[in-house]
């Protein structure tokens, strides 16, 4: 079951680095603790992402693959990194 998010961002169609690009901004207008949806046809979004959240302070709960389209679940950080 998948998470129920404050905001969806669809980045089909678009290169990489550009739904990693696009997820960060969308991120900065979200209040701490809520949820983006990120849509990416973009296959590097899956590392991209990955790689992204690994060096921050947000969450990852659940990504998931359905065909050629990627579906990502951002908790954003409750507090920023000092």
């Amino acid at each position: 079951m998948a998470l129920q998010p404050d905001d969806v961002l669809d980045a089909r169609g678009l290169p990489c680095p550009l739904p990693l690009l696009k997820a960060k901004q969308a991120l900065s207008r979200l209040a701490p603790g809520q949820v983006l949806e990120v849509i990416a046809t973009d296959a590097g979004s899956w590392r991209d992402l990955e790689t992204f959240i690994e060096q921050s302070d947000h969450q990852m709960p659940e990504r998931e693959e359905r065909g050629d389209v990627y579906y990502y679940w951002i908790r954003k950080a409750l507090e920023p990194s000092p």
